[in-house]
């Protein structure tokens, strides 16, 4: 698995299940890539049609495979609301390296609850070849000797 940052472009959200039934909901994402977490800001009053226009980074490591969008809705008066998720496989970006904004299903109890739209971009870690390193240090380089004339 590549090694490197990616770079998530989370531009917003449609057709999402307003879980506020007297006011329109507050939506916020909680973006998680295996043990790194990061949030948006909150949608204030946006309700089923949020837009944030955020970038967020993340450094990969082997073995990344995917990134999941938790949406949530901030209540000021009770816990947060579980609006809903969606799980982007990072394969493609890993092979294309760039990926436009694209709509993903966001989904709650296994059924459809709406979409969110998030550009990726993936920048491969420059790797240092090691053997070449080796070579460097034991090749053309004045070594003393351990022994005495």
């Amino acid at each position: 698995m590549p090694q490197g940052t990616l770079e998530v472009v989370l531009v917003g959200a449609k057709g999402l299940e307003n879980t506020d039934f007297l006011s329109k909901m507050d939506p916020f994402v909680i973006l998680t890539c295996r043990t790194q977490e990061q949030k948006s800001s909150v949608a204030s009053g946006q309700g089923t049609e949020p837009e944030w226009n955020e970038s967020f980074v993340f450094n990969l490591s082997d073995g990344v495979t995917e990134l999941k969008l938790k949406i949530m809705d901030s209540d000021n008066c009770s816990a947060n609301d579980f609006v809903g998720e969606a799980t982007i496989s990072l394969e493609p970006v890993f092979v294309e390296g760039n990926l436009p904004p694209t709509a993903y299903n966001v989904v709650k109890d296994e059924e459809y609850r709406g979409e969110i739209k998030v550009g990726l971009t993936f920048t491969p870690e420059e790797h240092q070849d090691r053997d070449f390193s080796m070579e460097e240090a034991s090749f053309g380089g004045w070594k003393q000797s351990s022994f005495e004339n």
